[in-house]
């Protein structure tokens, strides 16, 4: 079954990098010889959305860490997605665990925020993912369907949604989840799929994994059923990005 869906690698920079910085990154994609089975998507900070879409190969996608749920209007600070495709982007990142537990984001913004988008014709790579206490407590299951649930009611057109399961005790940390652990949650959250959505968005939805995704463990990964890429952190600032995105090569 994961035969049929295309391996997808995304970089979410976060709140890092300058011009100079990002020239670097954007040298060693073009060196690395990515694997042409394998989609790229790059999520550089706002400000350098623009620059980062005009200086990157068209093969890369490039996403927008976050948008609001509307087009325009007095929310001071944040952009919209018809901001994103005027800078000729055609990727957001929603619901991101920072999002969630940093900023406060709820379930139900996170939904609105998927709909607008979606409805505004970019590509979604929605998140999901549980806490550590949520973790030890056995919540896994409860926490990342109720995520889910709240982003699949306001899905319109699931060819254009990416899912990301991101255990949040994995991020940043040096953690990982055991290819064993990630694949396990993955292949639930396709059973929740197959039954609260359709068996046919189940088999088709890309599901990738985030949380230390680095050279070293991204191979292993790769080889789960229910594994159909990463979206990658600080990993994706340093050429180590090439190996993950080759992961399956």
């Amino acid at each position: 079954m994961a035969g049929n869906r295309k391996f997808i690698v995304g970089g979410n920079w976060k709140m890092n990098g300058n011009k100079a910085s990002i020239n670097g990154i954007i040298q060693f994609l073009h060196e690395g010889e990515l694997d042409p089975s394998t989609e790229v998507v790059v999520a550089p900070p706002a400000v350098y959305l623009d620059y980062v879409r005009s200086n990157l190969d068209k093969k890369i996608g490039v996403a927008a860490q976050n948008c609001y749920k509307v087009e325009k209007g007095a929310f001071t600070g944040d952009i919209s997605p018809a901001m994103i495709k005027n800078v000729e982007c055609d990727w957001v990142i929603l619901g991101h665990s920072e999002r969630r537990h940093v900023f406060g984001e709820s379930d139900q913004l996170i939904g609105e925020k998927v709909k607008h988008a979606l409805e505004s014709g970019l590509k979604v790579i929605a998140c999901v993912g549980e806490k550590l206490d949520e973790r030890e407590a056995g919540l896994t299951e409860e926490v990342v369907f109720r995520q889910t649930k709240a982003i699949a009611d306001n899905v319109s057109d699931w060819d254009k949604v990416v899912i990301a399961y991101e255990p949040v005790w994995a991020i940043g940390t040096g953690k990982t989840a055991t290819p064993d652990q990630a694949q396990e949650v993955h292949a639930r959250l396709r059973q929740w799929l197959s039954e609260n959505v359709s068996p046919a968005v189940a088999s088709s939805v890309r599901i990738q994994y985030g949380g230390s995704v680095n050279a070293k463990n991204c191979r292993e990964l790769a080889e789960k059923e229910d594994v159909d890429g990463f979206l990658v952190g600080g990993a994706s600032l340093k050429p180590e990005f090439v190996t993950i995105v080759n992961a399956r090569k």
